[in-house]
């Protein structure tokens, strides 16, 4: 049988500012297609759908839009909760979602009581059984007593024993004769972090062992960590990474789903589909001339720009009118200098002089400033 991994979506984020909808619901219109091109039993879906617990109408839409069509072409649609979704809010729209064929989970719940998704592929009739294991927060695992006054290697101890524990507990389902996934929205020891990660929820009390998944376990499809990885363990541990490079300290990652094959009676085969659909983020440094050359081969790329020049009056504006799509100018750290301290003994000296001196000790050198400073002067204490 063959299914979709994917995860961390995150339909709704912004990036400085820039909203992204447009992007995300061709992304998802991609990751849609690649199921029905590739004719998939199953798209499982690990977290972090959304990119807050309060997503926005149109991101809501997007989203059901997505796993409405997955699911009306006959295809098994599993979705778990990540930390940036609301967990209730996946439980309180669970029965919905079921009536539409979906499987939305947002709490841990035993093996008995919907914390394991079984289905028949439609393509081979295999039997798959799917352990479902949410985001789970320290305080529903840790109590908060024990937050307060353990240390943080005892607090780290007990979140991945009691992980371990819910993921043995639902392993229970797995038999010989089915193909058997784990599903998680957790950190994995070892993994890498994407450059997008909640850091709060991604640190050293949050970290699970790969040595937690069973080993009868035919392929473990996590969320949470945007970098697509494989994890070493005795199953095979599979992070599918973010198709949307969410922040610019995940432009070099590949954005990808991955497509999965496997049979009760041999190991999965994973493939990377890449995703395309979404715009690069590139991080660019130069001389303001040296920007203006290079525009037309930067494309449509969302940029972070770097100068390479002291700052002036109008510089940021000169870079935006030959590079629109800037999302966020600096100027490089070489072409800086630490503010001048200035002491007590400065409160004598004129306006004008103290303006003069901290442009001076800041490398600003523009006249047009020195200028508006002056007139600004002028207008606010009535001087003519």
């Amino acid at each position: 049988m063959k299914f979709l991994h994917t995860a961390d979506w995150h339909v709704g984020k912004t990036l400085k500012g820039r909203n992204r909808l447009v992007e995300q619901r061709a992304v998802l219109g991609e990751i849609v297609d690649i199921a029905l091109t590739e004719q998939v039993d199953a798209v499982l879906i690990a977290g972090d759908v959304y990119d807050t617990a309060a997503p926005s109408a149109e991101a809501q839409q997007i989203v059901n839009g997505a796993l409405l069509k997955l699911a009306a072409s006959g295809i098994e649609v599993i979705v778990i909760s990540g930390n940036h979704d609301h967990a209730r809010t996946f439980e309180a729209m669970r029965q919905l979602m079921a009536a539409a064929h979906i499987e939305y989970v947002g709490a841990v719940r035993s093996a008995d009581a919907g914390g394991v998704h079984t289905f028949t592929a439609r393509s081979t009739g295999e039997q798959v059984v799917v352990a479902m294991v949410p985001f789970v927060s320290r305080r529903y695992i840790v109590g908060s007593e024990e937050i307060v006054t353990g240390t943080p290697s005892e607090n780290a101890g007990r979140y991945e024993a009691s992980v371990r524990e819910i993921v043995s507990s639902l392993a229970t389902a797995f038999r010989p004769d089915t193909v058997n996934v784990v599903m998680g929205h957790l950190t994995c020891t070892g993994g890498l972090m994407g450059g997008g990660e909640r850091e709060a929820q991604s640190i050293f009390e949050y970290h699970v062992s790969a040595q937690s998944f069973p080993i009868n376990a035919h392929y473990v499809a996590l969320g949470h960590l945007h970098r697509r990885q494989q994890i070493p363990a005795p199953a095979p541990v599979h992070y599918s990474g973010a198709p949307l490079a969410v922040d610019f300290g995940e432009q070099e990652n590949t954005p990808v789903v991955c497509l999965v094959e496997a049979s009760p009676s041999t190991p999965a085969r994973v493939t990377d589909v890449p995703i395309t659909s979404g715009r690069r983020l590139r991080t660019v440094t130069g001389t303001v001339e040296a920007l203006k050359a290079a525009a037309e081969e930067l494309g449509d790329a969302y940029l972070r720009v770097v100068v390479e020049e002291r700052t002036r009056a109008g510089l940021r504006d000169e870079v935006l009118d030959a590079l629109p799509n800037a999302l966020e100018v600096r100027i490089h750290p070489d072409f800086t200098s630490a503010p001048t301290r200035h002491s007590a003994q400065q409160a004598t000296r004129s306006p004008r002089d103290l303006f003069a001196a901290y442009c001076e000790g800041a490398g600003l050198d523009d006249p047009r400033l020195t200028a508006l400073f002056s007139e600004l002067l002028d207008e606010t204490t009535g001087v003519n």
